[in-house]
């Protein structure tokens, strides 16, 4: 059953959005190592009016996707809040991570991040809390892919932490 949930939950993720109010809170966080660049890819995905109100909210300010005045302020708030709501340790040793930027459509945003170099680890853990701040009925599903040894597992509020051994 729990396996049903971690399909179905993505896919209602990504095939749900309207122009109404979304009665789910609920993202998802891809956390990919690269065997090219011996790094982390993480794309995270957000209805877009929650990731908006989640900055206004923790930074005190307006922000709007879709408008390409607000894109540096975006940028550069975006950069603080991954950094605040998402970490990473590779083997027990915490991962240096940057922001990269992100795209948005009409109603999702995907944000994107890099993990510095490290070799094929063993034990990936994390901590995801994006929109905590905001709901406390969000849900992060989160997928740790590594040598494509694909885990996953839901993360409701206030649960933060997961880790795989791979």
């Amino acid at each position: 059953m729990k396996n049903l949930w971690l399909f179905l939950l993505p896919v209602f993720f990504l095939f749900s959005f309207s122009k109404a109010k979304h009665p789910y809170h609920v993202g998802s966080v891809e956390i990919n190592y690269n065997s090219k660049s011996k790094s982390f890819e993480i794309t995270g995905r957000f209805f877009l009016d929650d990731l908006e109100n989640g900055l206004g909210k923790k930074y005190g300010s307006s922000f709007h996707f879709n408008d390409e005045k607000y894109k540096a302020k975006l940028n550069e708030a975006l950069e603080k809040y991954c950094a605040d709501y998402f970490k990473l340790k590779a083997d027990g040793r915490f991962l240096k991570v940057n922001y990269v930027g992100y795209e948005e459509d009409s109603e999702s945003v995907n944000v994107f991040l890099e993990s510095e170099a490290v070799p094929v680890p063993k034990k990936l853990e994390a901590a995801v809390s994006f929109l905590y701040n905001l709901f406390d009925d969000q849900i992060n599903i989160v997928h740790m892919i590594v040598n494509e040894n694909r885990k996953s597992e839901k993360l409701t509020y206030p649960n933060r932490y997961l880790y795989h051994q791979f």
